[in-house]
């Protein structure tokens, strides 16, 4: 089978979806079958070997260039491939602050237009080399937010078009209007271009169905799978004293971080601040350094600053080593998270987690009992939960050892792999 997986970069960032896409490509490669998996907007960053393409798509300053100016929109696409140089691409986080909200919720509408958005022409390359350079048996998109490249894939390609379900109502649901209202619109009338979908968890499948007025029955249940290679590995030698919380996300206010801030103060008020520490991992962007700023200021004014710790960005190696250190994992967010491929690195190494009762939390610690939930954005909730995993080494030893088990043994990328082809092969077929 030859499969052209279109996957989306995120500006030099660790980014769970693009971690997950590359490993999902690896692994169908593994299987036997033929992958072109093709970045688009910038790089891929991922913790494992990177196997897309050097070539990118849709590339982000082409993408914001067509938008803003009829110009690039004509330009010749050897001019075009000047700016599409994945240095050049990369250096994108570094702008992404200044982009205003009326720019991005634009060039959200006018992307899912497809051959009648302002990036008619990065569709036209990606047709072209689809066609005469790879033609595929079958296209899988990350997620929806690409669907408006669907009609153009399938008169031209003449192949079924597969998509993902992966948070795109959270990212619609912030944009102003009139852009949220017409983009949410678009949405629901190109999805009917799409032959069938998969979400990682049935609250998100049955939730996104609806959102885009999508049959339930195309929407197809694959859970998120590891590779575990180095994950379990190592032998815990973790002393109970200081009790550790860890916290392994993106830095931004829709992960709640400072709910988790405020619980942890809390269990340093009771506990002592020599007895509890908080360490933290994860991407930092200039969007977000003002809220981190704030945070910080708030553990100082608490004069619990020392027994907190930020590590930054973590690769593969220094993730494990991350989730070595600490008693329990804890990422309380805000919205109703659709993935949390966090929980399952997690429990991986038999590290149990404390999470808010929504989204794809309950059935991830249903299948895996690796943890508690808490009542979401309540910090007394949250520090009841940690309490009792920090009152109590057996069950904190029982969670995370049922944890790893189930991962272990049901999220691996081999099973992920297996049943992506399974719904492959149905619409091939």
């Amino acid at each position: 089978m030859r499969i052209a997986y279109i996957a989306a970069g995120a500006a030099g960032m660790y980014c769970g979806t693009c971690i997950h896409d590359n490993m999902l490509a690896k692994e169908l490669i593994h299987q036997g079958h033929e992958v072109a998996l093709i970045p688009t907007y910038t790089p891929l960053r991922t913790d494992d070997e990177d196997v897309s393409l050097g070539h990118i798509f849709f590339g982000g300053i082409n993408v914001y260039l067509q938008e803003k100016s009829a110009f690039f929109r004509n330009t010749p696409w050897l001019i075009d491939r000047l700016l599409d140089t994945p240095s050049l691409l990369n250096s994108l986080s570094k702008f992404s602050a200044s982009t205003s909200a009326k720019d991005l919720g634009s060039l959200t509408v006018s992307m899912l237009k497809g051959e009648n958005g302002r990036q008619k022409k990065e569709l036209e390359k990606l047709v072209q080399w689809l066609k005469n350079d790879y033609m595929p048996d079958i296209i899988q998109l990350t997620n929806s937010m690409f669907s408006g490249m669907a009609a153009q894939f399938k008169s031209q390609l003449n192949v079924p078009v597969i998509c993902g379900f992966q948070g795109e109502d959270i990212f619609l649901e912030q944009l102003i209007e009139p852009y949220k209202s017409e983009s949410i619109t678009l949405l629901r009338e190109k999805t009917n271009d799409i032959d069938g979908f998969f979400a990682s968890c049935n609250y998100y499948a049955d939730y996104m169905s609806e959102y885009t007025h999508s049959d339930r029955e195309k929407v197809h249940v694959i859970p998120l799978g590891l590779n575990l290679e180095g994950h379990g590995n190592t032998e815990k030698r973790l002393n109970d004293h200081p009790f550790t919380i860890g916290y392994m996300a993106r830095i931004c206010p829709e992960k709640g971080l400072h709910l988790l801030i405020e619980a942890f103060h809390q269990l340093a008020q009771k506990w002592g601040k020599d007895n509890v520490r908080l360490k933290v991992a994860g991407y930092l962007g200039r969007r977000d350094k003002e809220y981190y700023e704030q945070i910080v200021h708030q553990l100082k004014n608490w004069n619990i600053q020392n027994s907190f710790e930020y590590l930054g960005v973590v690769d593969r190696g220094e993730k494990i080593q991350f989730l070595n250190q600490i008693h329990v994992l804890s990422v309380p967010t805000v919205y109703r998270e659709s993935k949390g491929l966090f929980v399952l690195e997690s429990l991986a190494n038999g590290v149990p987690v404390v999470l808010p009762n929504h989204g794809s939390f309950p059935e991830l610690i249903e299948t895996t009992s690796g943890g508690i939930l808490v009542e979401p954005l309540s910090t007394e909730s949250i520090n009841k939960g940690l309490t009792e995993i920090m009152q109590n080494p057996q069950l904190r030893k029982t969670l995370g050892q049922k944890g790893k088990e189930s991962v272990h043994q049901k999220y691996t990328i081999h099973q992920t792999g297996v049943r992506t082809l399974a719904v492959l092969n149905r619409y091939l077929s």
